[in-house]
């Protein structure tokens, strides 16, 4: 949005939640379409999913359908050179929107298929045969809804190559995850390592998990290093890490980037996802050297060794860790090399020359 409006579009907002623009963003009409309410325990999870796996609807679809009339009451007589579809979840709306633009493009943060396959390799059963069936549902969608839209934005090239598996036809354009441009604040760095993010991502759970047993309790043995977890909902993951030594636990923080400019190193264990990982375009900003495994850099033109440190056993990224707290050569090097990516692509205004050249927004 703020892309359009810095190119002179007019832009109006349609959303399912409050949403305050920011930036230079201006909006001409906004409007809100209402969800109910849902109980965000546990077991009220489960159920939903596990009504989701008996009826073969993959998560969210489902949560955001049914009001096909509401936004073709909202959107009568508008008409607009494109509008753009946040995420897969939407995705089936194509069809209601066309009467209003003849361009309807996805924006694909993820491409769910993928994302429900790397959760169902990473889990065990029962959850490895759920997350199994609904990357097979989500696929199927996909293959149905995203040859009908005009373009797709994609995270990266890896993630093109799938959608162009899905929909053959469809235009993609590679439209990296991006940060607003941020300068480094501080050279004073705290020995601790750093893991953000919201907290009731599953990936993130999952990636908690696995450091937690796997990883920090041989890091631990270092008595004055500390892991600090930053983002929200941090109840997600509270008993995960209950009565861990030095585990701080800092819940929602008016500036992440802050926190992860304190610490030496960020971690990245993550286990599944799709698209790229926002937590390491934020370490690469703050100067802060990466541990990443291979699926959480997935997507990211970053080198093992020149601008983070790949690791996926737990042995592996122990040693990882302890290069970097004890070579600070390499940890200024990899620090420099990564704000290098951030400002040449990860930040905004970098990013939006991919969609200058891809001509976006037409004419």
């Amino acid at each position: 949005m703020e892309y359009a409006t810095r190119r002179g579009a007019a832009v109006d907002l349609l959303s399912f939640a409050p949403c305050q623009p920011t930036g230079e963003t201006v909006v001409r009409q906004q409007w809100q379409i209402g969800l109910p309410s849902n109980s965000r325990s546990f077991a009220a999870r489960v159920a939903r999913n596990a009504g989701r796996f008996v009826r073969g609807v993959p998560p969210l679809i489902d949560r955001l359908a049914g009001f096909d009339a509401e936004i073709s009451r909202t959107l009568a007589g508008q008409r607009y050179d494109v509008i753009f579809v946040e995420h897969f979840w939407l995705g089936p709306y194509v069809d209601v929107l066309r009467p209003f633009s003849q361009s309807v493009i996805c924006d694909l943060h993820n491409v769910e298929s993928e994302f429900f396959r790397s959760l169902s390799r990473a889990e065990r059963w029962p959850e490895r045969m759920a997350h199994g069936r609904f990357a097979r549902l989500s696929e199927k969608l996909e293959r149905q809804f995203l040859p009908r839209y005009s373009g797709a934005l994609v995270t990266s090239h890896q993630d093109a190559a799938r959608v162009a598996a899905l929909a053959p036809r469809l235009p993609l354009t590679i439209f990296p995850n991006t940060i607003p441009w941020r300068a480094i604040t501080t050279e004073k760095r705290e020995r601790a390592l750093v893991f953000s993010g919201n907290m009731e991502y599953h990936p993130n759970q999952q990636a908690v998990a696995w450091f937690t047993k796997q990883v920090w309790p041989t890091l631990q043995l270092d008595p004055a290093l500390r892991w600090r977890l930053v983002g929200m909902n941090p109840h997600a993951i509270a008993r995960t890490v209950a009565g861990l030594d030095r585990v701080e636990i800092t819940g929602p923080v008016t500036d992440a980037m802050a926190e992860i400019e304190r610490a030496q190193i960020a971690v990245v264990p993550l286990l599944s996802g799709s698209g790229t990982r926002v937590k390491i375009l934020e370490a690469w900003a703050a100067g802060t050297p990466v541990v990443s495994t291979r699926i959480g850099a997935e997507g990211l033109p970053g080198r093992d060794g020149e601008h983070f440190l790949l690791a996926d056993s737990p042995a592996d990224f122990v040693a990882a860790i302890r290069q970097l707290l004890q070579d600070e050569i390499l940890a200024t090097r990899l620090s420099a090399a990564g704000r290098v990516l951030y400002e040449n692509t990860f930040h905004r205004e970098a990013a939006w020359k991919c969609l200058d050249a891809a001509g976006i927004l037409g004419d």
